[in-house]
């Protein structure tokens, strides 16, 4: 007679098929008790704001690669004076000599009763003029993409950071317990520049990191099991990796990753019932998928992800944020083409879901916001490219309490710096935290014996000027 030899975790997990739904233990069935704990663990429960929120989520529209600023949101009328010619020594690029001035290919429009200016490349957005809020004075502190981007998702130009959504869904959880509380459309031809670091919790508890959802085919892999099972055998199933689970927590007591990942089982064990449903835009009715451009192979991979932004902040999710792949907007040679085609890609899409998100009186309360990590220079970097810019760019926000319809700040006449109401990096987190009933300056978090925050040792200001 053989003898019996102790089961392991590991063992049990394997023999019985554990794909993300089969791990999904107490969610379906009750939390276990969190026997042993020692250390406060970190969830994803509703937390009541510092202050009144204007928005209850925000949906990042990010586009990679730097916007030109002077080509699309901030008009340029001397650039074509000067178009091919060296720029007078008080416009001149210190920091990065590029070559001589390039004009903007494109018309300038006003737009809406503010008579707000956009560029000919973008009339679907152009025509919510009055919804949105332009800074033309933005400034961030480093030429480089990564950098950049660890500046504008994370508040400093060094990796590693918890992103703004991560700090979102630290300070505020998530008002849908079925859904996380950050989640990410990526393009599905590939991720942007810098992979999953855009959506990375840093040394924040991992559970308040982005969770990435496909735009295309299954939205979440792994979330059902291949073969139906009868509702006992399910349960008992759940059960007993649930009683697994509990003892392996008791015996390993304050580890945030262990409880980051029982925590996702638990929340992929209710997104079977909620997941689906909340991404399946073919629920949606014709007009409205006109709405986002499906009718049109250009605009419908961007246009999917839009609407499902809009059907995830709408069942409660708190911060979402769309990336196209690669850094589409780095025009380095044919800027003109370039630009063009990116916003061939979005407009549209983009009007779409500000359009969808007023019918629904959904605006009001969802913080909209486009941008990159920086602009692209005035001057040209070859024939007819533009090279990175930091010292001046633009970006939008609107809905969650910001009053359309206005520009706040300026960059030179060439579009050089920004030079009247500069707004850092850290005004534009502390700003968009503030819509959200946050003080940035209570926010921390204690990691290496510092009180880490969003906005780090800055001093920011409140863009009061932008708010209704």
């Amino acid at each position: 007679m053989f003898p019996l030899s102790p089961v392991t975790r590991r063992e049990v997990l394997a023999r019985l098929g554990g794909g993300f739904g089969g791990l999904a233990l107490s969610a379906l069935l009750g939390d276990f008790a969190r026997a042993g704990d020692t250390a406060p663990v970190a969830d994803l429960l509703p937390k009541s704001p510092h202050f009144p929120a204007k928005a209850k989520a925000v949906i990042q529209l990010f586009m990679h690669g730097g916007p030109s600023h002077v080509d699309l949101l901030d008009p340029k009328p001397i650039l074509a004076k000067y178009d091919g010619k060296p720029a007078p020594t008080e416009a001149a690029d210190d920091e990065k000599i590029t070559g001589n001035l390039l004009k903007c290919p494109y018309k300038f429009n006003k737009y809406g009763e503010s008579g707000l200016e956009f560029a000919e490349t973008l009339p679907h957005t152009a025509a919510h003029a009055d919804d949105i809020a332009v800074i033309r004075s933005m400034y961030t502190g480093h030429r480089n993409h990564e950098q950049a981007l660890w500046m504008m998702h994370t508040g400093l130009t060094v990796a590693g950071r918890p992103t703004l959504g991560a700090w979102a869904a630290y300070a505020l959880g998530t008002l849908n317990q079925n859904l996380p509380a950050y989640i990410v459309l990526p393009d599905p031809r590939g991720l942007p520049v810098d992979g999953i670091r855009n959506w990375s919790s840093g040394w924040l508890p991992p559970v308040y990191q982005g969770t990435p959802f496909r735009s295309e085919g299954v939205p979440v892999l792994n979330l059902r099991a291949k073969a139906p099972r009868s509702a006992d055998v399910e349960q008992g199933r759940l059960q007993l990796l649930s009683d697994l689970n509990a003892d392996h927590k008791a015996r390993h007591p304050g580890e945030l990753e262990l409880d980051a990942r029982i925590s996702g089982f638990e929340l992929a064990a209710r997104m079977q019932l909620a997941a689906t449903d909340a991404l399946d835009v073919s629920r949606e009715t014709t007009p409205i998928q006109q709405l986002y451009g499906f009718d049109n192979p250009t605009t419908r991979p961007y246009g999917a992800r839009c609407l499902m932004a809009r059907r995830l902040v709408e069942r409660g999710v708190r911060f979402v944020q769309i990336f196209m792949s690669g850094q589409p907007w780095d025009a380095h040679t044919n800027a003109a083409a370039q630009t063009r085609g990116c916003c061939d890609q979005t407009d549209l899409p983009i009007a779409g879901l500000l359009t969808d998100l007023k019918q629904r009186g959904l605006l009001e309360t969802t913080l909209v916001f486009w941008g990159g990590e920086f602009g692209r220079t005035p001057g040209a970097q070859g024939k007819d490219g533009r090279d990175h810019h930091p010292y001046g760019f633009s970006v939008w926000l609107a809905g969650g309490g910001v009053k359309g319809g206005q520009v706040y700040g300026a960059t030179d006449d060439f579009g050089y710096r920004a030079v009247t109401d500069r707004c850092s990096t850290a005004d534009l987190h502390a700003t968009m935290l503030h819509q959200m009933g946050l003080d940035h300056s209570k926010i921390v978090y204690r990691h290496n014996g510092r009180d880490e925050r969003l906005t780090d040792v800055f001093e920011p200001k409140i863009l009061k000027a932008l708010l209704a």
